[in-house]
């Protein structure tokens, strides 16, 4: 099967797209914002494309074009080629993008597949206000980082507050090496343990990345993605069967 790409659908063929995986649309998020020395701005853009075109390529669910500017602004100024939203303009884009896949393209099942940690909380309360507004709405958010222990584990194991890191070097040397430069790595230690705050990146880390990129390598980042595809695609054909323990149309009750 090959990826099920929305921007190359015709409209009569939407409806059929649609109703032959439960109403079903992956739509990946990643950031236009600084990795370290040695990554490419457009990292987790790649990294959210890229699983999610190789999961639509199994189960036939559709792929909207990712957003590839998020919440970023906790990487400062500092670093050039940052841009970031603001966390009430992620919000509004996704719930108003949302609300016309619903309306216009009857979507009912919408999955939010996040490679950048900082857009999750704005993302979060898109979920919420898409499911408050229409009550036949399914929507998940999940993120690439967490879409099973063994993914998880690959990526945590430099840092809880990792960056540019071993895992997320090792994917782009196997996904887009051309925007991998191997002699600029530079580790940098997790420094934010023990903290109570939100820190900005350039309070935490001295050359934006936090981890032991050194480590990567394209094989080690092949056997992960490898791991994040059979995840997303496993969790995906859950998604699309499934039957809500109640169904009923909601009432306001005095």
């Amino acid at each position: 099967m090959s990826v099920v790409l929305w921007e190359n659908l015709t409209w009569p063929e939407v409806p059929e797209v649609l109703a032959r995986c439960g109403g079903a649309v992956l739509w990946p998020f990643g950031a236009t914002e600084q990795h370290g020395p040695h990554l490419g701005l457009g990292t987790d853009t790649i990294i959210a494309r890229s699983v999610c075109e190789a999961a639509s390529a199994r189960t036939g669910v559709p792929m909207f074009p990712p957003l590839p500017i998020g919440l970023s602004s906790g990487h400062s100024r500092k670093w050039p080629g940052t841009v970031s939203l603001t966390p009430q303009s992620l919000i509004a884009v996704v719930t108003e993008i949302g609300g016309w896949l619903h309306e216009a393209a009857n979507v009912r099942r919408l999955i939010l597949v996040n490679a950048h940690v900082t857009n999750f909380a704005p993302l979060r309360c898109a979920l919420e206000v898409l499911r408050d507004k229409y009550h036949n709405l399914l929507v998940a958010l999940w993120p690439t980082a967490d879409l099973s222990s063994e993914v998880r584990a690959a990526f945590y194991a430099d840092g809880s507050d990792w960056h540019a890191n071993d895992a997320e070097t090792s994917l782009m040397l196997y996904l887009h090496p051309a925007a991998v430069r191997p002699e600029c790595i530079q580790d940098d230690p997790d420094r934010t343990g023990g903290h109570h705050f939100a820190c900005r990146v350039d309070q935490t880390s001295t050359n934006g990345s936090t981890g032991s990129p050194s480590l990567a390598s394209a094989e080690k980042g092949a056997a992960l993605f490898a791991l994040m595809v059979e995840a997303l695609t496993v969790r995906l054909r859950e998604a699309t069967e499934l039957k809500l323990p109640l169904s009923a149309e909601p009432k306001n009750e005095l």
